[in-house]
């Protein structure tokens, strides 16, 4: 049996951040099922860092993280690198662009309204006019987060708090016994500690289960994005984050290619996601739907499952129905651009520290994102707003 203060299960963003932030105040371990940490949702990211997702509560995370991705790692990399985004929109969407544009303003000054013309010169492929994009906005706040050096920070930082990282490590079962969580793993290995953090991603409802916890009915939908060829005409390297306002494209640079998505949502079970032809065939007609680029291959192509709560906003707080065991879960499409917050909150609500004063300031409490808002929000109708769709 190996002891600790504080065992998480989950290797991804969520589970290393808050081990990280746990790390100072006891012994504490990360166990990762995959052979590699960030395996799944972490590791397909977009990887950006914007405030053109989520709701407000989300939008403060976004900016309370914003120090952190400034800043360097233990080793002296870069967390993230300046790089903008930009929403556009048909004439259909102008009335949704006007509303981001008011609620992306109350976290950052760095907006610009990009007319027709700026739109063609900044991403000459985009199509424009009556039959295509009128306008846009440019967000020169945004990051382009690199995720490697993210996970590995932070597992660096528990490292050196004499916490531990362990991979094959796929639970078992977990039981309550004399006041710990006891957890045992497929190999056989035994780990015991007085609070268990669920930071399992699409996993956790199932990791509760074990537990003999209530689930939060957490939702995974699956997310597919291709990389097809640059045009040659064009110097692709210098274009932004290139999203519609609402739910239906992005696309970005990424080595030498286009990424591109077409902001699917499709229901899955937990697994280990792999594209469907549909939804291939989706972020191609996507690609030819808003831009001049006819995709005539795929280079590459691949899937996540983004996990959501209810209202779309993530959960951090201890089970009402069982002691010691805490809830990381639903950071969807934001896990990444949220994560330096997310570890605050958990550090705050598990050692009994003060909640972080920028948080406040921003809008964050900790009723929005208890256990307990869902509970009762099980009495009434979901009805997720448009505005809190995650798209990362």
């Amino acid at each position: 049996m190996i002891t600790a203060d504080f065992l998480v299960v989950g290797g991804g963003i969520a589970g290393s951040s808050a081990a990280a932030g746990l790390a100072p105040h006891g012994r504490t371990i990360m166990l990762e099922a995959e052979d590699a940490f960030g395996y799944h949702s972490s590791g397909r990211s977009a990887t950006y860092y914007h405030f053109g997702i989520g709701n407000s509560t989300v939008r403060g995370l976004t900016a309370f993280s914003r120090r952190h991705f400034e800043s360097k790692t233990l080793k002296g990399v870069a967390r993230s690198h300046l790089s903008p985004a930009l929403f556009v929109a048909t004439s259909d969407m102008l009335t949704e662009m006007d509303a981001l544009r008011r609620e992306m303003g109350r976290f950052t000054d760095s907006l610009e309204h990009i007319d027709e013309v700026a739109l063609r010169k900044i991403v000459p492929v985009l199509k424009s006019g009556d039959e295509g994009l009128l306008a846009g906005i440019m967000d020169h706040s945004a990051r382009r987060l690199d995720s490697d050096a993210l996970l590995q920070d932070y597992r660096a930082a528990l490292s050196q708090e004499g916490g531990k990282s362990v991979t094959n490590a796929r639970v078992a079962s977990i039981e309550r016994k004399d006041g710990s969580w006891v957890i045992t793993t497929t190999r056989n290995e035994c780990y015991a500690a007085p609070v268990l953090v669920n930071a399992a991603g699409a996993w956790c409802d199932h990791v509760a289960g074990m537990a003999g916890v209530e689930p939060l009915e957490l939702k995974s939908l699956r997310r597919t994005i291709i990389s097809i060829d640059a045009p040659p005409e064009h110097d692709a390297r210098s274009w932004p984050f290139t999203k519609t306002v609402v739910d239906d494209f992005y696309m970005l640079p990424e080595s030498g290619r286009l990424l591109a998505c077409p902001v699917d949502e499709v229901p899955s079970d937990p697994t280990d996601a792999q594209p469907e032809d549909y939804d291939i065939a989706l972020a191609a007609a996507k690609v030819e739907e808003y831009t001049s680029i006819p995709v005539r291959r795929i280079a590459h192509k691949w899937a996540g499952l983004r996990t959501f709560t209810r209202d779309r906003v993530p959960v951090a707080g201890f089970a009402p129905d069982a002691a010691g065991f805490f809830w990381l879960a639903g950071q969807g499409g934001y896990g990444l651009q949220t994560a330096p917050a997310m570890s605050a909150i958990t550090e705050a609500l598990i050692t009994g520290a003060p909640w972080p004063d920028d948080l406040e300031q921003l809008g964050v409490t900790e009723s929005a994102l208890s256990v307990e808002r869902l509970k009762q929000a099980d009495k009434n109708t979901e009805v997720a707003p448009p505005e809190a769709r995650g798209n990362a």
